[in-house]
């Protein structure tokens, strides 16, 4: 049963949602892990990190397999049916591709507008014929660095570049370097440290004509004080014919099991062999896919 919460109440009828969402969790008690069961167990999958985020304002449930799942949270958690789904309002309207940058990152106004400091207006005349991004993680459980190697190809003549962005979790540590390019240097930049946001142009070695086909590489390497690894995303606003995903633990610390997780998607469970766990998407897209998993106690 619920541990009463003197706001709890009020929370729910007037929001916002995310503070409803996070009392609720306290009153009743649960981790997000057991809350993640729970869903399970009603036939929802539903990652802790989306959990994480919906309490934390990072992202909203809008989809509307998101929604069915919120429905039954609400029951998980012995709120009055429907109270927090009210919370979330009208859906908002639909925006065009071009608009829709932000929307898989925390605060999308934020990412919207350091992305205006750039050049995207190639982004939708390139498609994603593939991409394969490699988490290496050290031996002290640490994010050390991100390769990321893609394939393009141009749709029309002209475009001359990519645009990467990263955001951080922890907004109290250095913004990783770019290094190691290949098909590609660095063009404009913009570093919002306060904001955990870096974005990026990567500039080809010449615009690609309809039809052409390039390949880049980058790495994003972190710098010290090195955060705990227990997750990686990446989100894609346009669709990707092909992405792998490698996470890389160093022999002294490897996680018993890791979970993939796809949204819209599922969440499976996945055993660490020769010291990493991989997943392959196909025709994949709008959505976040990745992996995260917890560390045993020391």
């Amino acid at each position: 049963m619920a541990v009463p919460s003197p706001d709890l109440g009020a929370l729910l009828r007037e929001g916002p949602f995310d503070a409803a969402l996070r009392a609720a969790i306290r009153a009743r008690g649960l981790s997000l892990d057991r809350l993640r069961e729970h869903l399970r167990a009603r036939g929802v999958s539903v990652t802790t990190a989306t959990l994480s985020y919906w309490q934390s304002g990072r992202s909203r449930p809008e989809r509307h397999e998101s929604v069915r799942g919120l429905r039954q949270l609400e029951a998980v958690l012995e709120v009055p049916a429907g109270s927090l789904v009210a919370l979330l309002g009208p859906p908002r309207a639909r925006r065009s591709a071009a608009a829709e940058i932000g929307r898989f990152w925390p605060d999308e106004r934020r990412i919207d507008a350091a992305v205006s400091d750039v050049d995207t207006r190639w982004d939708e005349r390139l498609t994603r014929l593939s991409q394969h991004d490699v988490v290496t993680v050290g031996a002290g459980r640490e994010e050390l660095e991100f390769r990321s190697r893609q394939v393009l190809r141009a749709e029309a003549d002209g475009p001359d570049r990519w645009v990467v962005i990263l955001h951080l979790d922890e907004h109290d540590r250095p913004l990783p370097e770019l290094r190691s390019l290949r098909g590609c240097r660095p063009g404009r930049s913009v570093l919002k440290p306060e904001d955990g946001l870096l974005v990026v142009e990567l500039l080809f070695a010449r615009p690609l004509e309809r039809g052409e086909t390039v390949l880049t590489e980058h790495t994003l390497v972190n710098r010290a004080p090195y955060p705990v690894a227990t997750n990686y995303e990446r989100k894609f606003r346009l669709p990707v014919r092909e992405y792998v995903l490698e996470i890389r633990f160093s022999p002294e610390a490897v996680p018993p099991v890791c979970r993939r997780f796809a949204e819209p998607g599922e969440e499976t469970e996945v055993v660490p062999e020769d010291d990493a766990v991989h997943g392959v998407a196909l025709n994949f897209g709008p959505g976040r896919y990745g992996f995260e998993w917890d560390w045993p106690a020391s």
